[in-house]
């Protein structure tokens, strides 16, 4: 009996792509690279330079970088994309100074009539010649290799428009026929696109300013314990390194010695320094403002928290949007369809009797116009400086599509511990009928010091019981501790722990309950004589939060599995109206599903691995990101400062983004729109479409931009 071999494990391959001038460019070598076997899926990111790249093996790498080349790009091994793109502005600069030298006196002599000359076509053809076959020669490689593979992209368009200028103009001055000479429409052409690539190119490199600083932030060396500097890359898990006033933090690691207020605000966006003492853990490139520290690395290279930030934003800007699908269906079919307006536009001139030089005006005005750099450029750009300016922020975005999840979202889940308590403990009050508060709450925490229960540290750390004396100490799991304090026996936990509560421990227990309160019961022998009521504290920012993420229209509800006491005290706290509270892990997945089946878009932010199930299932999850790595592992935004603020920035950056990319889509389909009729027409002649065009896509630049000027409300 034959058995069904088994298919060959998928792997994905990164390649950098070094040339593309447009999304057609992009969607070029993605069908190039589909073409071949073993190929299952290619993504080409025009704005990032990249081309992601699954298959099953059977395609080498270097298949890849070939296929590449043949199309007229490259696909360097050794690749760093702002080296190449700064390469590529000098490289466009001395290209452009080239062709404007020659172009000036060549528009000039071709259209001002009284600094004509006898042959001065042969002169305009001796400037125009280098400019279209030198400054422009890129234009026409790429365009052959495309059309060897069957495709068409920007380059084509220039290629062509340039190319007929020049022939015409060659033909009609070598046959001496009585026809006007376009040579300054090739080189004013090539020089008008030169400069608005350049442009172009200067202000898209000022896009991944923001992952490019990221990756600035890190320290270079590290001083171990012993005062010896290493190399950061030297540093491994385990050693011990100072840091002085002013200085980085080399890596993450766990104070082991001092004490000292961390600026931590390029990584989390939290702009007060964070007091950090032994045992609290500390973030690499994160700021010393004063104090030396003694820090053990936990986590080096790759694994640090920075690396960790940088590695999700590229993976965001390297992701496509669903929105973005549509521009690359339109941007596939949009330059041949350019090209057959083209020669529709041509054909109808000359069938209506015009002149045949206005028809062939008219028809490069056509192919100019068209190119659909803009197209390219609305989406991608708009992504690379949303979410590196999330980043700064201290939001980490998982990818492209979340920008579109977030701006239809209507609801917002919060969980209560950690994301608007402070997820810790806190001794609030002592209570007993007899008035002995104070004595109680020293034997409590003399007691509970030996503790290693949460609860019992919050007790614990209320007051000085150094000098107390602790003997018997035993602690019953689930019901609470016992032992002698200087020789006097005492209880400390749950009603069930005591032999006898009288009638007025059982009022007081039960009022602090319904305010919300853990209460603890302290007594002497076997009776209670006092409650300790403690609470998670509410968030400082926690309040301002809520307000701010309803005035952005959203329905904010608390989620927990406390009681109901405890959730509705800490809801009222906040101005939150919708609770569900006593609610299990697997329940909270429920609930999320509930609200999504009723027709809303949720989103959660929770922090905790119970809140992972509801994180996944929510139409955005967000992570508290002091909470665990399985709950950021199930989310589509992470909030690295873990205040609540930060998920107002968020969906202020996705909106933000989403709007900027739809802006950018209506500007480029708009502009194609109006424009091309209006060439077709005769209206704009060949020069005014490629100024046009560079316009259309510095528009779309700057447009993107405007999104590093967007405020966090953590400031």
């Amino acid at each position: 009996m034959a058995t069904a071999t088994p298919a060959a494990p998928e792997t994905s391959v990164d390649l950098s792509i070094e040339g593309m001038t447009c999304s057609a460019c992009a969607h070029a070598i993605e069908e190039g690279l589909q073409r071949l076997d073993g190929v299952a899926d290619v993504h080409v990111n025009f704005a990032t330079g990249t081309a992601a790249i699954r298959h099953d093996g059977a395609v080498s790498i270097d298949e890849m970088r070939a296929t590449v080349e043949s199309l007229g790009y490259r696909a360097p091994v050794e690749h760093d994309h702002d080296a190449a793109e700064q390469r590529r502005e000098a490289d466009l600069f001395r290209r452009l100074m080239a062709a404007a030298l020659l172009t000036i006196p060549l528009a000039a002599i071709s259209m001002i009539r009284p600094l004509r000359f006898s042959g001065w076509e042969w002169a305009a053809a001796a400037m125009a010649t280098p400019v279209v076959f030198g400054a422009g020669w890129r234009f026409h490689r790429v365009a052959a290799g495309n059309l060897r593979h069957r495709q068409v992209t920007m380059d084509t368009l220039v290629s062509v428009g340039t190319l007929a200028a020049w022939t015409w103009s060659i033909v009609v001055l070598i046959a001496d026929i009585d026809e006007p000479v376009y040579f300054e429409t090739g080189g004013v052409i090539v020089t008008l696109i030169l400069l608005g690539k350049w442009f172009e190119v200067r202000a898209t490199r000022r896009s991944g300013d923001a992952i490019r600083a990221l990756a600035d932030l890190g320290a270079r060396t590290a001083v171990l314990e012993d005062g010896t500097e290493i190399a950061i890359d030297d540093l491994a898990v385990g050693m011990r390194f100072r840091v002085a006033p002013g200085e980085r933090i080399a890596t993450d690691g766990v104070v082991v010695e001092g004490r000292a207020a961390v600026d931590a605000s390029m990584v989390t966006g939290e702009s007060v320094p964070v007091e950090v003492v032994v045992g609290i853990e500390v973030i690499g490139a994160t700021i010393n403002t004063d104090g030396t520290l003694l820090v053990e690395a936990r986590r080096v290279g790759a694994d640090t928290a920075l690396s960790q930030i940088i590695r999700l934003v590229d993976e965001a800007q390297r992701g496509r949007a669903p929105i973005q699908r549509l521009a690359d269906r339109v941007a596939s079919v949009f330059v041949p369809t350019a090209i057959g307006i083209s020669l529709l536009t041509l054909l109808t001139w000359l069938v209506l009797g015009y002149e045949t030089a206005d028809a062939f005006t008219a028809a490069v005005a056509v192919l100019i116009i068209a190119c659909p750099c803009a197209l390219g450029l609305a989406t991608p750009l708009a992504i690379m400086v949303g979410t590196g300016r999330a980043a700064q922020l201290g939001v980490l975005i998982s990818g492209a599509q979340v920008l579109e999840d977030s701006r239809g979202i209507d609801t917002i889940v919060l969980d209560k511990t950690g994301t608007i308590t402070e997820g810790r403990m806190a001794l609030v009050d002592v209570t007993s009928p007899t008035g002995d508060d104070d004595e109680l709450l020293r034997l409590a925490a003399a007691l509970e010091a030996k503790s290693e229960h949460p609860i019992g540290r919050a007790i614990a750390a209320s007051v000085d019981t150094s000098a107390a004396e602790v003997t018997g100490f035993y602690n019953q799991a689930g019901h609470g501790v016992a032992g002698a304090v200087d020789g006097v026996r005492v209880r400390v936990g749950r009603p069930e722990f005591f032999d006898e509560i009288p009638s007025e421990i059982e009022s007081l227990s039960a009022t602090a309950a319904v305010a919300g309160r853990t209460v603890v019961m302290v007594g002497r022998g076997g009776t209670a004589e006092g409650i300790l009521s403690l609470t998670d504290s509410v968030k400082a920012s926690s309040a301002g939060a809520v307000a701010a993420l309803r005035s952005r229209g959203l329905t904010v509800a608390l989620l927990t599995g406390d009681n109901e006491a405890s959730a509705r005290s800490v809801a009222e706290a906040v101005g939150i109206d919708q609770v569900m509270a006593g609610v299990l892990p697997d329940g909270k997945a429920a609930e999320i599903a509930r609200l999504q089946a009723e027709g809303r878009r949720v989103a959660m932010v929770g922090d905790g691995i119970n809140d992972a199930p509801a994180l996944a299932t929510a139409d955005v999850g967000i992570a508290i990101g002091t909470g665990t790595d399985v709950a950021m592992q199930a989310s589509d935004l992470t909030l690295v400062s873990g205040d609540l603020n930060a998920a107002v920035d968020a969906i202020d950056v996705s909106r933000r983004t989403f709007a900027t990319i739809k802006g950018n889509l209506f500007w480029a389909f708009a502009y194609n729109a109006a424009a091309i009729p209006l060439a077709a027409f005769g209206v704009l002649n060949p020069m005014i479409a490629a100024g046009a065009m560079g316009l259309s896509s510095l528009f779309v630049v700057t447009n993107s931009l405007r999104l590093r000027r967007i405020e966090s409300t953590l400031r």
